[in-house]
């Protein structure tokens, strides 16, 4: 094996191997997933609270966004919208300006992951292009809510990188209990439970 692609394996707790560059969605495990997102923080670590707010609970805080707003949305959407940031279970939680800065290899590869992580849970590698705006639309909010709640931007400050939220968080029921970090048990059970609901609905 060339030294180069040995460099790109990734041993998980699962006792899965991941090839990074080119991964199979065999070798993709919720367990690995949940562990990973449950420990990676968002916004570098930069928020209030006794715990991370970690990309597993943005990810549930996501979900139920999207179905705030897509209240017709199909079991098959919702499971793309909590899995939206599952690469980052390997890869991390990067900031956008980061991420930019790297270029395009950089996305090559956080797409190849996300399109085996899709495969691996029966959906299509690549969500129709309207979904994918519902996700990032749903996406954004929530990085509104967290830059605001959490990371201690000023509203004006924060809708000029994300954007006017589409409705007053009063009228969202869950939002205190989802916008509260989650000890790092309990946001790896939720998401689990979430992807495990989805999956079996489809």
């Amino acid at each position: 094996m060339a030294r180069g692609k040995e460099r790109a394996w990734q041993r998980m707790l699962s006792g899965r191997r991941l090839d990074i560059l080119d991964p199979s969605p065999l070798d993709v495990e919720l367990s690995d997933i949940a562990h990973g997102l449950a420990r990676v923080a968002r916004w570098n670590g930069q928020t209030t609270g006794d715990y991370p707010f970690t990309v597993a609970q943005h990810s549930i805080l996501v979900l139920e966004l999207f179905r705030a707003v897509n209240r017709d949305a199909d079991v098959r959407a919702q499971l793309y919208a909590v899995l939206h940031d599952a690469p980052e279970y390997v890869m991390g939680d990067i900031i956008s300006p980061f991420k930019a800065a790297m270029g395009g290899n950089y996305k090559d590869v956080e797409n190849r992951l996300l399109g085996a992580v899709y495969l691996r849970f029966s959906l299509p590698a690549v969500p129709a292009s309207a979904v994918q705006k519902q996700i990032k639309r749903a996406d954004r909010e929530a990085a509104y809510l967290e830059a605001t709640h959490l990371a201690g931007f000023a509203p004006e400050e924060a809708r000029k990188f994300f954007g006017e939220p589409s409705f007053p968080v009063f009228e969202f029921e869950p939002f205190e209990k989802l916008i509260r970090p989650w000890p790092t048990r309990e946001a790896y059970d939720r998401f689990v439970e979430a992807v495990e609901q989805l999956s079996a609905a489809l």
